[in-house]
């Protein structure tokens, strides 16, 4: 079965993926930075074996993770894909997960806080995965009793998720707009509105891939729907103007531009080893170059999903052995020629 992140959404050209994340607690259990770990496998144990109705739930199958065993490879992997936090990555106690085939539905039991529900989509979706999530927040609810204050709302273990407990955000693709000499100014702009934007893989010219995540910054004083609708317009607004970039250096200098994408899927398609950065960089300027009409494939391609592949505890895990940094430039070169489609 497909993942969610091989799924090609392109409602907005620059949007690559939605997510809506909801921290929850058990009102009879304190938090797991303070939770023993007899009474964490009590609790993790009670949460798996009262959710198991939850699988076949709206036509969606979950497979049960126990996240205490998996090895710090298959976390890493894990991680690379979404699936958890870096604290959940590094964290040793009783934890375990349920999660859907297509990846884009997850629970994660024990780890920042009691229960952390996560769903996924490619393109901007926040409102149908904000649907769902609730649903499932619902549906535990129905069995768990969650600690809530009248006043303050869902009690999290960070006292910025207090509230809603809700995180939303989008990923978008701001190749060029992120090179304009006022983008420091409209990330600071965009604060003041409520969102944060920060890069996925570093920040400013350090951001391989120009992938940056827009999310919101309170968790209280507003519903979720609307938090959901704050981001979704704060990540349409940054794609219109990417866009407007974008038709002007097209206008202007198509064959420059053009040149440089069938450049970038040359080098992709037929180089015997590639750093993280450069693969990232022609990668990032093939997704802008397929958006734009510039380049077309003869097949369906999610170059989201290459740029996950080439993760080094992905490469790792597919050639099922450690590898070291020119091991990792060759298997990604390997892993690029072999995903990435012929041209039409």
């Amino acid at each position: 079965m497909r993942k969610w992140y091989e799924e090609i959404d392109q409602s907005y050209r620059n949007v690559v993926s939605s997510k809506v994340r909801l921290a929850r607690n058990l009102e009879e259990y304190v938090f797991p930075s303070r939770l023993s770990e007899k009474d964490g496998r009590e609790m993790v144990d009670r949460l798996c074996k009262g959710l198991e109705e939850l699988n076949g739930h709206e036509g969606c199958s979950y497979e049960t993770v126990n996240l205490e065993t998996v090895g710090e490879l298959d976390r890493r992997d894990m991680k690379e894909r979404r699936l958890i936090s870096t604290a959940i990555l590094n964290k040793k106690a009783p934890m375990a997960m349920l999660v859907s085939e297509t990846e884009d539905v997850s629970l994660v039991f024990n780890g920042t806080d009691h229960i952390r529900i996560q769903v996924l989509t490619p393109g901007l979706h926040l409102s149908e995965a904000w649907k769902k999530a609730s649903q499932l927040d619902d549906f535990i609810n129905a069995r768990f009793a969650y600690a809530f204050d009248e006043k303050y709302g869902y009690l999290t273990t960070y006292p910025t998720n207090v509230g809603t407990g809700m995180k939303a955000s989008v990923i978008v693709h701001l190749p060029s707009l992120s090179l304009g000499k006022k983008f420091s100014s409209m990330i600071t702009d965009m604060g003041r509105f409520g969102v944060t934007i920060k890069g996925v893989n570093g920040e400013g010219r350090e951001n391989y891939g120009a992938l940056y995540e827009i999310s919101n910054q309170k968790t209280m004083g507003q519903p979720e729907w609307e938090l959901a609708d704050l981001v979704s317009k704060a990540a349409i607004q940054l794609d219109d103007q990417e866009n407007q970039v974008r038709a002007m250096a097209r206008k202007s200098h198509r064959l420059e531009w053009e040149d440089e994408v069938y450049k970038s899927y040359g080098v992709l398609k037929y180089a015997r080893r590639l750093s993280m950065k450069d693969a990232m960089t022609f990668l990032s300027q093939l997704m802008a170059g397929s958006a734009d009409g510039l380049i077309h494939f003869a097949e369906p391609c999610s170059v989201y999903r290459m740029m996950l592949g080439i993760q080094t505890a992905s490469l790792q895990k597919k050639s099922h052995k450690p590898l070291d940094r020119a091991e990792l430039d060759v298997a990604r070169a390997e892993y690029l020629r072999e995903m990435l489609p012929e041209l039409s």
